[in-house]
């Protein structure tokens, strides 16, 4: 251990100061269960070569998402990013800049962040949007906080067509800021009744769209009974490419909307980074996390641009900050913009309809396989199946069969049997004709 600047005593007077008696205590918030009781069973030191041959052994063991046909979603797209995308975020001038502190010296990068405003406000249909956030899950937990302190209240209502693991990161941020997430049931056929469980405590109604089983619907009414109560309605979109077909939040009356950005200028990468979208309106602007960039004139009177609000802990005092967001996600973010740029207007609803297309095809294809019923009535490029048997056995088989198709449910429920025979599944640009028939088949084969 001669690379740890710390010495024993070191760590002891540290120690001491937090009185703490030893490291272990640390980390007594963790669930014992979830810590390890002796250290993995692991080569102590190789050589670098050694690393090498040993990652790439194991990287050889995943099915590679452009390999096989791939109908995976559930929060997580792939669509086709253009080359021009990845050429242009890595110019030295955009891969180098980071946090623009020094506003006069980061002209570019404040410019960046201020067109992607503009196009995420715009996107969103609302009023303002921030310079990003992390990812869209840990986006709808802040907007559940911001929600907090417009209304001064501290319960949410949480629909049970969100993302699963959106629903617990909002868990987890409530917890620990003392509120409270009253979480519905589980919709798979997109009947839930939201509106009757907002109540005059309520703080905000937060509702996935489309849905994380795949259903749109007008969220109007559901803007208009939260509204009646004094509360916010929360939009959280996971895939953004959706607006180019549907109405935006903004228009049915959402206050806050909180998005994944990862869809546009963004490859799976594993699951991240990703980019967080962030927008609400006007008369919140100044309880939402995250930093904001502006347009201003410099003492010669040229066009220049600021960190207008940064309500962020790094800027101001902590008791004083809307977020502990340390960072935003700029490559992400500006991968997102150029990406959106090259696209423009018609070039995101053309690519909304090819989506929405090749969906419609494949549902109709799955349909007709014995055994399988689609739930949905409206969807965008995702829906769900029911089939007769274990979904995640099933998704099993279809990978020995070299599709990747979908996300069996009890992958993110494990704790909801009822759930174990539903499959989410996403067909977008990248699926071609022969993909969805070799999908239909090996579904059709596998239930047999």
């Amino acid at each position: 251990m001669r690379y740890l600047p710390l010495t024993a005593e070191d760590r002891a007077a540290m120690r001491a100061k937090i009185g703490i008696s030893n490291v272990d205590q640390l980390f007594a918030a963790v669930p014992k269960d979830k810590l390890l009781a002796a250290l993995p069973d692991l080569p102590k030191h190789r050589s670098e070569l050694e690393v090498e041959r040993e990652m790439n052994a194991l990287a050889r063991v995943n099915l590679d998402a452009g390999s096989r046909p791939f109908f995976i979603g559930a929060g997580a797209y792939r669509h086709h990013v253009p080359a021009s995308v990845d050429h242009l975020i890595q110019r030295s001038e955009f891969l180098t800049s980071y946090t623009p502190y020094q506003p006069e010296i980061t002209q570019g990068t404040l410019q960046v962040l201020f067109e992607f405003q503009t196009q995420v406000a715009n996107l969103l249909g609302m009023d303002v949007a921030n310079a990003s956030m992390y990812d869209g899950s840990t986006g709808t937990a802040e907007a559940v906080l911001m929600a907090h302190r417009v209304t001064r209240r501290k319960k949410a209502v949480v629909s049970g067509g969100l993302h699963p693991q959106y629903r617990d990161v909002v868990a987890t941020l409530s917890h620990h800021g003392g509120s409270v997430v009253t979480a519905l049931p589980a919709d798979p056929r997109g009947s839930e009744d939201i509106i009757a469980a907002i109540d005059g405590d309520t703080s905000c109604v937060v509702v996935q769209y489309p849905s994380f089983y795949g259903h749109i619907r007008d969220l109007s009414d559901i803007a208009a009974a939260a509204h009646a109560k004094g509360a916010l309605l929360i939009v959280a979109v996971t895939e953004v490419v959706a607006l180019g077909a549907i109405k935006s939040p903004g228009e049915m009356g959402a206050d806050i909307v909180a998005a994944e950005g990862q869809s546009i200028g963004n490859g799976l990468n594993f699951g991240g980074p990703y980019v967080g979208l962030f927008a609400c309106r006007s008369k919140h602007v100044r309880q939402m996390p995250g930093r904001l960039c502006g347009e201003t004139v410099d003492a010669e009177g040229k066009r220049g641009f600021v960190l207008t609000l940064s309500t962020r802990e790094q800027h101001i005092r902590r008791e004083k900050a809307t977020s502990n967001i340390c960072t935003n996600s700029g490559l992400c973010a500006l991968a997102f913009s150029i990406h959106m740029t090259l696209l423009g207007e018609a070039g995101l609803r053309k690519l909304a309809s090819v989506n929405h297309a090749n969906a419609v095809q494949l549902a109709d294809m799955l349909a007709a396989v014995p055994g399988v019923e689609v739930l949905n009535a409206t969807f965008f490029n995702e829906f769900t199946v029911r089939i007769p048997g274990d979904a995640a056995d099933v998704i099993e088989r279809l990978a020995d069969k070299g599709v990747l198709g979908g996300v069996p449910v009890s992958r993110l429920e494990p704790d909801k049997p009822d759930l174990a025979n539903l499959i989410v599944i996403a067909s977008t640009e990248i699926n071609a004709p022969d993909d969805r028939a070799a999908f239909a088949k090996a579904l059709e084969e596998v239930l047999a």
